[in-house]
């Protein structure tokens, strides 16, 4: 058999046939063409094979190239320039937060420290410390705190043989009790509680407690180390009394600040008519007032700066500053030129006393007691009485004495206590102001005044009602046991403990009631508040009844006057409840000026309700 090829084809032809009539039909064609025409198809051949695998790989090429669409695929396409590698930074991932431990411990160290031998009653850091870690469950409910006494106990030490004496019997130590935090079922903290008396034991506890909780719960974390310590403190006082508090250093800071004053400011407050800067108000405890400038006027510079067009919130921004450092201002009274004042920054308190007249009569309000009211209301008094001459220390008729002082604590809340002993200095001759009580021996002060009378003798009427407390009720009270004001009003709240304040170390403070008030005549203020000698709270009717009474000689609230000046401590809820309802109560109204205007009118009737108070004489001071 013949098998023929085709030189550079990959092709065989097919086995020549035994068939003798086809045996050259099977043969290749070529095998009867000459030889020059088998070269030449042998070229041919290769030439067209060469064009068919070109012709596939085109087409491969273009199948694998982007299509284009009608003419725009056959634009050149402009390069797009890399991008420049960027040098701005991704933002931080957000801080997840932290439990400050050692601000914790030495906050919690600080504070047993301060509370174990001030709080009225005697407690032990257990106590303080069980209580606050119940803030935990009210921070977050899934928490919860409990402490447990083992029920078996340590064996007992035993002696050697013949060594032990009847005292000496084998007796079972009892096992330290447990503290432990627990989320549902699960406990996050457990461990023994220390010796009672060691307070960085303690603080150590109460730290580890926090912070296990801290870790296995994300309502502490958002929350935050500052609201645990607020917790914390907030369950402890809940087991005091309703004064006692902590505020963190934010509050405290600010608290402070109402107490004694902010940065240096030179006392001014300020208000717009227009595109014009006024001054509306001049604080008697500030460098303006001392300067002589006055309501009214036009603020036009701060230190050369024209405050034309602009906002009393931003110029007031203005005069604030350094402690001590100086300030220039342009002022200048309506269609007059401006005059020059070159004052000095200083810590001004806020101003406490507001003056104004009621008819012939000074009316005196003090919205609070803070470190210069006694100062601002003298200087009110100096104002409005004449001072006696060197020669006649008894003023004569219609000279060294007003027409009367209207004293309005209507709504003062109480503040320093020392603030509200000084004023009352300025009213009386001699005598105690109030006596304070308590389990330190610190806590035991009697506030006695002496000096003399501002006023010389001036008739004085003290405003008081349901909202005034604590410093403005040991003013009033102090006044009326010594028969030297008239309390018209209702009754006050009865707040007759004081707070002692404790600096915490991360700038926070501690408010701790570690006394009782007794006004002068012995009686508690806590609870029973000052009943005033001229109810208002009762209604019209019975207070013109009153008034009436008084100018014939007779007081229609001396057994209720008599009844609370002979209460004494403790007394008991329902004996307070007695007493006060007698004159509820209330919110002051125009009714309580209107009183004190008509017994200042009236000395026969102004004399009578004084003398509605028992005398100093006949009444136990104790």
């Amino acid at each position: 058999m013949w098998r023929g090829r085709v030189t550079g084809a990959a092709f065989f032809c097919r086995p020549v046939s035994k068939d003798p009539v086809l045996r050259h039909a099977a043969r290749p064609v070529t095998f009867f063409m000459p030889r020059s025409r088998k070269a030449a198809c042998r070229v041919a051949l290769c030439l067209a094979f060469c064009i068919f695998v070109l012709a596939l790989h085109s087409r491969r090429a273009e199948a694998q190239a982007p299509t284009g669409a009608g003419p725009d695929a056959a634009r050149p396409v402009e390069a797009t320039p890399a991008p420049a590698t960027s040098t701005a930074v991704p933002p931080a991932a957000p801080v997840p937060p932290v439990f400050s431990a050692s601000i914790t411990r030495d906050v919690l160290i600080a504070a047993l420290g301060f509370l174990e031998p001030r709080t009225l009653e005697a407690h032990s850091a257990r106590d303080f410390c069980v209580w606050g870690l119940d803030g935990l469950t009210a921070i977050d409910p899934t928490l919860s705190v409990t402490v447990t006494q083992p029920t078996t106990a340590a064996p007992a030490v035993v002696h050697a043989p013949g060594t032990a004496t009847a005292a000496d019997k084998p007796v079972d130590a009892p096992l330290p009790a447990t503290l432990s935090v627990l989320q549902g079922q699960t406990v996050l903290f457990s461990r023994a509680l220390p010796a009672a008396g060691s307070h960085s034991a303690w603080a150590d506890l109460v730290t580890a407690a926090m912070q296990a909780a801290w870790q296995h719960s994300s309502t502490l974390r958002d929350a935050g180390s500052d609201a645990l310590l607020q917790g914390f403190f907030d369950e402890l006082f809940n087991h005091l009394d309703p004064y006692s508090r902590y505020l963190g250093p934010s509050p405290a800071t600010s608290d402070r600040t109402r107490r004694t004053g902010s940065t240096g400011t030179v006392g001014l407050s300020l208000g717009q008519s227009g595109r014009t800067i006024v001054i509306t108000a001049v604080n008697a405890n500030g460098p303006a007032w001392e300067a002589g400038v006055d309501t009214g006027e036009h603020l036009v510079s701060v230190n050369g700066r024209s405050t034309h067009g602009q906002d009393a919130a931003t110029v007031q921004d203005w005069l604030e500053g350094d402690e001590h450092s100086s300030v220039t201002l342009g002022i200048a009274a309506k269609g007059h030129r401006p005059t020059a004042y070159r004052l000095q920054r200083v810590q001004v308190p806020p101003e406490t006393v507001f003056a104004s007249t009621e008819g012939p009569f000074t009316v005196l309000r003090v919205s609070s007691f803070s470190t210069q009211t006694a100062e601002e209301i003298s200087q009110y008094i100096d104002q409005v009485v004449d001072e006696p001459t060197p020669d006649a220390p008894t003023p004569a008729p219609g000279k060294g004495k007003a027409a009367g002082i209207i004293l309005d604590l209507r709504g003062d809340r109480g503040g320093v206590l020392q603030q509200a002993v000084t004023t009352a200095a300025l009213l009386l001759d001699h005598g105690v102001a109030v006596t304070t009580q308590g389990r330190n021996p610190l806590a035991n002060h009697i506030w006695a005044v002496q000096g003399g009378d501002m006023t010389n003798g001036t008739p004085v009427v003290v405003l008081v009602d349901g909202r005034t407390a604590s410093a403005a009720e040991i003013l009033a009270s102090a006044l009326a046991d010594h028969r030297r004001a008239v309390v018209i009003g209702s009754e006050t709240l009865g707040k007759g403990l004081v707070q002692v304040i404790g600096q915490m170390p991360n700038g926070g403070e501690l408010f701790v009631t570690w006394s009782r008030n007794q006004a002068p005549l012995g009686w508690p203020i806590q609870g029973l508040g000052v009943m005033p000698q001229i109810c208002t709270s009762l209604g019209a009717e019975a207070l013109q009844a009153q008034l009436s009474a008084l100018k014939a000689g007779n007081s229609l609230q001396g057994e209720a006057v008599q009844m609370a000046r002979g209460a004494r401590y403790p007394v008991p809820v329902a004996k307070i409840l007695e007493i006060r309802k007698h004159c509820p109560a209330a919110i002051g109204s125009d009714a309580d000026m209107d009183a004190a205007k008509a017994l200042l009118s009236s000395p026969a009737a102004y004399k009578a309700a004084l003398e509605s108070v028992p005398d100093e004489n006949s009444a136990p001071l104790h």
